[in-house]
C-alpha cells in the first residue's frame, strides 16, 4: 500500500487538534475511558487472536526467528494483561497539572512550573502487538495525542488494537484522533511523517538499532533513543551462587527476544569453577548457545569460542556470550567498553561491592540482587511503559508517565512592569 500524503498530512492535523482536546481532559474521565478500555479488549479478545493469526500465518512463511515471532504471537493470558496494564495506567496519579515548584519574587511575581503534556507522539515499532495498547494508554493518561506506526508484521494485530481505542473514544464523543494508526506498510510514510516538525512533538522509534539509526537519522523532530539492550550480570566473588543461578537463568531464558534480556555473562574466576558447570548445564538444557572466552571455556567445554564482536552484541535469541573475569573492576571496565547503558546487574552479598557497582555503573537501570528483566516500566509500577531510554536527556531508563510531560511557567502578578 503507497503512502497517500495528502490522507497522512491530514491525519496529523487531526492529531494535533485532538492533542488540545486530550490535554484539557480532568483526571475522571481519562480513568473511565481507559477502565472502559480495558473491558473492550477484553470482550474482543477471540477477535484480537484472529487478526493476530493472520499476522503469524504470514511472518512464518517468510522465515522470522522464533524468538521475533514470540514477540508478535498474542494468547488470552497476554491480552488479559494488556487489560491489566490499561487499568494500571488508569489507576496512576494523573502527571499533568502538577506544580512541580513555585517561588516569590521580591517584586511580589508568584511564578509556578506546572507539567503539561508533550502535545503530539510518533511512536514507530517493530513486532510487538502490546507495545500498542501500551503507548496509547500512556499517552492518552498523560494529556498527549498519539500516531502509531507500527512494524509490517503486525499489521493486523495493531490495527485492531487500535480499533478498541477508537470505538471506547467514539463511545465517549472525543475524537478518535487522540489515538491514530498509520494504515500504510509504506516506508515512505515513515519519512514523511519525521519531517512533520510542525505537527509532532516527539519521536519514540522502539525495535532494532538499525530502525532507531534511520529514525534519528531523518528525523527533523525530537528523537527519543534507545539504540541497544546490552545488558551485563556480573556474579562477584561473594554472590550467593544459588540465587545467582535463578536469576542468571531467568535473565537470560524467560523472554530471549526482549531488550532487557542478558546478553553477557561475567563471572569472578575465583567462583567461576564452582558456578559456570552448574549454570553452563541448565543453559545447554535450555537450549542456549554459549559464546565463552578462553577462561570461562576451561569450565564450559561444549562452548563456541567467543568472537571479539560477541561482546558488545545483542543476541536477542537463546545466545550469550560469557567472560571471566579477575576481578570486579576489569567487569566495570567490560561494561564500560561493551554496554549500552540500558542495564547491568551485580549479584553479591557483599554490600562494599554492591555500593562500588552501583556508583560506577552508569547505566539506566542497575540491579543488585535480581534479574535484568525488571528494567520494565510495568514492574518499576508505571502501569506499562512507552519505552526504554538509553539517552540522558529529558527522560532516562523505562519511560512511564512522567516522560511524556513537559511543564510551563505560569507567573501571576498585580499590575508589575519592569523598570
Amino acid at each position: 500500500m503507497k503512502t497517500n500524503q495528502p490522507a497522512l498530512l491530514k491525519m496529523v492535523t487531526a492529531a494535533k487538534k485532538a492533542s488540545f482536546e486530550t490535554a484539557q481532559l480532568g483526571t475522571e474521565v481519562k480513568n473511565k475511558i481507559l477502565a472502559a478500555v480495558a473491558c473492550e479488549l477484553r470482550a474482543r479478545s477471540a477477535w484480537i487472536l484472529a487478526q493476530n493469526a493472520k499476522d503469524i500465518k504470514a511472518v512464518k512463511a517468510s522465515g522470522l526467528s522464533p524468538a521475533m515471532i514470540d514477540r508478535l504471537t498474542l494468547n488470552s493470558s497476554r491480552i488479559e494483561a494488556m487489560a491489566r496494564g490499561v487499568e494500571a495506567v488508569a489507576n496512576l496519579p494523573d502527571p499533568i497539572g502538577h506544580l512541580i515548584s513555585s517561588w516569590k519574587r521580591p517584586n511580589g511575581l508568584k511564578i509556578s512550573k506546572v507539567s503539561v503534556p508533550l502535545g503530539v507522539i510518533l511512536i514507530i515499532y517493530e513486532s510487538r502487538p502490546n507495545v500498542t495498547v501500551d503507548c496509547a494508554a500512556l499517552c492518552f493518561k498523560s494529556g498527549n495525542a498519539v500516531i502509531l506506526r507500527g512494524g509490517r508484521e503486525a499489521f493486523y494485530s495493531n490495527q485492531a488494537l487500535v480499533s478498541v481505542f477508537e470505538k471506547i473514544l467514539g463511545k465517549f464523543n472525543f475524537s478518535k484522533a487522540c489515538v491514530s494508526f498509520v494504515r500504510t506498510t509504506d516506508r515512505k510514510a515513515v519519512d514523511a511523517l519525521l519531517k512533520m516538525e510542525e505537527q509532532i512533538n516527539l519521536v519514540i522509534p522502539r525495535g532494532g538499532q538499525t530502525l532507531i539509526r534511520k529514525v534519528v537519522r531523518a528525523s527533523r523532530i525530537p528523537v527519543v533513543k534507545h539504540y541497544q539492550g546490552i545488558c551485563h550480570i556480573f556474579v562477584d566473588q561473594a554472590a550467593d551462587l544459588k540465587k545467582a543461578e535463578e536469576i542468571v537463568i531467568n535473565a537470560k531464558l524467560q523472554r530471549p527476544g526482549v531488550c532487557n534480556a542478558m546478553e553477557t555473562l561475567l563471572v569472578h574466576e575465583k567462583i567461576a569453577a564452582d558456578f559456570l558447570p552448574k549454570v553452563g548445564e541448565r543453559l545447554k538444557s535450555g537450549a542456549c548457545e554459549l559464546r565463552t572466552d578462553k577462561l570461562a571455556r576451561k569450565y564450559l567445554p561444549w562452548g563456541k569460542p567467543a568472537k571479539p564482536d560477541d561482546f558488545g552484541r545483542e543476541f536477542l535469541d537463546k545466545i550469550l556470550a560469557v567472560k571471566v573475569v579477575p576481578d570486579m573492576n576489569a567487569a566495570i571496565q567490560h561494561i564500560q567498553t561493551y554496554g549500552s547503558g540500558h542495564t547491568d546487574a551485580i549479584l553479591s552479598e557483599d554490600r562494599q561491592a554492591q555500593e562500588q557497582f552501583k556508583q560506577r555503573v552508569d547505566s539506566a537501570s542497575v540491579m543488585v540482587n535480581a534479574s535484568t528483566r525488571f528494567s520494565d516500566g510495568f514492574e518499576f509500577g508505571f502501569g506499562a511503559e512507552i519505552g526504554i531510554s538509553t539517552d540522558k536527556i529529558h527522560a532516562r531508563g523505562p519511560m512511564g508517565l512522567e516522560g511524556l510531560t513537559s511543564y510551563k511557567y505560569v507567573v501571576e502578578g498585580n499590575g508589575q512592569i519592569r523598570s
